[in-house]
């Protein structure tokens, strides 16, 4: 069993920064893709940011230039810093990743439950 725990989120004025935590934990014997998600009321969730293995990292639009997505393989964490937030930024942010339980598996993709950023002023 693999779980996800995001943390950091909360409200922030707009101009203000946060840095949303994931960590990573149970049965991992390797991870792959790790990811941010986000949901915003009334909307579609959308992708933010992703991160491979090796550190190739690829973004929305929308937050390019404002969000850094970042890992520490040894923590088995997952960070997002945010900058410059926007009230468009307000939602549910969720991470999540392709986890190899066993050496023979498959990866399998596990969600966090998600934080709330809330950008308001």
């Amino acid at each position: 069993q693999v779980q996800l725990v995001e943390s950091g989120g909360g409200l922030v004025q707009p101009g203000g920064s946060l840095r949303l935590s994931c960590a990573v934990s149970g049965t991992i014997f390797s991870i792959d893709a790790m990811g941010w998600y986000r949901q915003a009321p009334g909307k579609q969730r959308e992708l933010v940011a992703v991160i491979t293995s090796g550190g190739s990292t690829n973004y929305a639009d929308s937050v390019k230039g404002r969000f850094t997505i970042s890992r520490d393989n040894a923590k088995n964490t997952l960070y997002l810093q945010m900058k410059s937030l926007k009230p468009e930024d307000t939602a549910v942010y969720y991470c999540n990743t392709d986890v190899r339980p066993l050496p023979t598996w498959g990866a399998i993709r596990y969600w966090g439950k998600g934080t709330l950023v809330t950008v308001s002023s």
